[in-house]
């Protein structure tokens, strides 16, 4: 895809309806990843997903891709910093499997990333790829939302509560698997409580209700004097509605979307491309 066929504006609008499936058991992420890292993982997550279990690897414009996450398109070695993060880091989980036997399992989070001819092409493990195209267990991260945020704790508090939108609550967790979520653990500075709330858990919470489709409360536990457990409360923002996606065949038979395919785009960004500007936009912006 050159320079002339990337919209800023369109790829703005066609991610308000893109939402990734996450499998909430799987994730379990040990690393620190940057803002940019974890909106990266988002997009890869949301590309690959029709095709997670079916294809070995997924491609992508690379151009198109520095767009959508929301850098400058030309900073390769940004992209190229942040892939290689990916593929350093480690998802790990255990849980149940469907005969109700434990598994525990790791991964790294992507097998493997390149960049060749301005096409990014990645790759899951077979095992992890399971688990994250598991439809029993999952959030849904919508990835236009996830543009509003500027900080990776504000983002992975998001993740980690959008999850639990049905039920209301995410239940308590201990601090210390709170700081593991917030991937501040090992940290010395946020062994204490009033650091961990004035630097963590406040500013996270107000830009999870300022930017998101959610709004979460926080509540405390203690032992004796000491806060111990933490959970939220969640509710749905009225001031941003969740977009909904059109999961419809009819697109699949348009001219665009099989144009959009030819360049790369993935089968599900393609219809959401089509269903949030028309098919004559489209062809104007994209092709």
């Amino acid at each position: 895809m050159s320079d002339s066929k990337i919209d800023i504006e369109a790829l703005s609008g066609a991610l308000r309806r893109a939402t990734v499936k996450k499998n909430v058991a799987a994730i379990h992420i040990s690393g620190k990843l940057s803002l940019l890292q974890r909106k990266l993982s988002n997009v890869l997550l949301l590309n690959a997903y029709d095709a997670l279990t079916t294809a070995q690897s997924h491609t992508l414009d690379a151009r198109t891709l520095a767009t959508i996450v929301g850098y400058n398109s030309n900073d390769f070695d940004t992209l190229r910093a942040s892939l290689r993060a990916l593929a350093e880091t480690v998802a790990e989980w255990d849980m149940l499997d469907d005969k109700g036997r434990q598994e525990w399992g790791v991964s790294s989070l992507l097998s493997f990333a390149k960049l060749k001819n301005g096409v990014c092409e990645y790759a899951y493990s077979p095992a992890l790829a399971q688990k994250l195209h598991d439809p029993k267990i999952y959030a849904l991260i919508n990835v236009h939302i996830q543009r509003n945020f500027s900080s990776g704790h504000g983002l992975a508090l998001y993740e980690n509560c959008y999850r639990f939108v049905r039920t209301r609550s995410t239940g308590w967790w201990s601090l210390e698997t709170f700081r593991k979520l917030m991937g501040v653990d090992g940290s010395s500075y946020y062994e204490s409580f009033k650091h961990l709330n004035a630097k963590i858990i406040k500013p996270a919470v107000a830009e999870v209700n300022k930017s998101s489709d959610i709004c979460i409360e926080p509540e405390f536990q203690k032992k004796g004097r000491s806060v111990t457990e933490i959970r939220f409360l969640i509710k749905a923002n009225p001031q941003m509605a969740m977009f909904q996606i059109d999961d419809s065949d009819g697109m699949r038979n348009l001219a665009t979307y099989k144009a959009l395919r030819g360049q790369g785009v993935s089968d599900r960004l393609a219809r959401q491309w089509i269903t949030e500007h028309g098919e004559t936009t489209c062809n104007k912006n994209c092709l």
